[in-house]
């Protein structure tokens, strides 16, 4: 219950990585508004997953890549209290293709919406943390912004942004007491690797030291980590949680 009675925002909240981090930040007492773009199902098995947890979850639908959709869910989040205590940056798609082929769109869809919930959402959140000059932002990046995976030119440019603003922001705000961190996840067995080809698949795996893939539910223990005061000197620092492929 180390999380007891916190206010947490996890973007992306209700599949993959984000689904695994708002569920065990509510196992560890939190109030956690999980954000989600599209997928009602999704929201509503993560809400009705969570019932038994010590803490809550609210799922609020909304495109955080857009200031109008962060400030809804920061405010939903805040409530009548105007706090925020941690806040987990974690939305993001990818668009793989080899950049010779890669259409415009997929170049601005996924620096769009893998970057811009970055501001939008530190900007906002940050100011629910200014008052008891306390708070806590892990952003979700990847070992992509670290390996130049092929086919990734889009994705590891977003992720290597979202480290160096991770770096960027923290100097900002660490007077204030707020803490900014990163965790770099590898090969996780979500749905977003269900479209790869296996054999591109074992061969990252047999590029591991553990050699097996990572489950969404060991990234989310590091996320809770940075979050929580157990990680309070910890700030501007990338978390890398892939096997041993770095």
């Amino acid at each position: 219950m180390e999380c007891a009675e916190q206010t947490v925002v996890v973007t992306g909240g209700t599949r993959g990585i984000g689904r695994a981090i708002s569920l065990r930040f509510a196992a560890a007492g939190a109030r956690v508004t999980a954000a989600y773009l599209a997928n009602e199902q999704a929201a509503e098995e993560l809400e009705a997953a969570a019932a038994s947890l010590p803490g809550t979850i609210t799922t609020i639908k909304a495109d955080v890549s857009t200031g109008a959709g962060a400030i809804a869910v920061i405010d939903a989040a805040a409530g009548p209290s105007g706090h925020l205590d941690v806040l987990i940056n974690n939305a993001g798609i990818i668009r793989d293709v080899y950049l010779p082929m890669m259409a415009e769109e997929d170049w601005e869809t996924v620096l769009r919406t893998n970057v811009s919930p970055l501001f939008h959402c530190c900007k906002w959140g940050v100011r629910k943390m200014l008052a008891k000059r306390r708070g806590a932002i892990v952003n979700v990046a990847s070992i992509s912004a670290y390996a130049g995976t092929p086919g990734q030119t889009n994705y590891a440019a977003s992720k290597g942004a979202a480290i160096s603003f991770t770096k960027a922001l923290s100097r900002e705000v660490g007077p204030m007491g707020i803490r900014v961190n990163a965790v770099a996840p590898g090969l996780i067995e979500t749905e977003m690797i269900a479209g790869m080809k296996q054999e591109i698949v074992q061969s990252i795996v047999k590029s591991t030291a553990l050699g097996r893939l990572g489950q969404a539910a060991e990234v989310a223990e590091a996320v809770l980590f940075l979050a929580s005061d157990r990680a309070s000197y910890i700030s501007g620092q990338c978390l890398i949680v892939d096997g041993g492929i770095i």
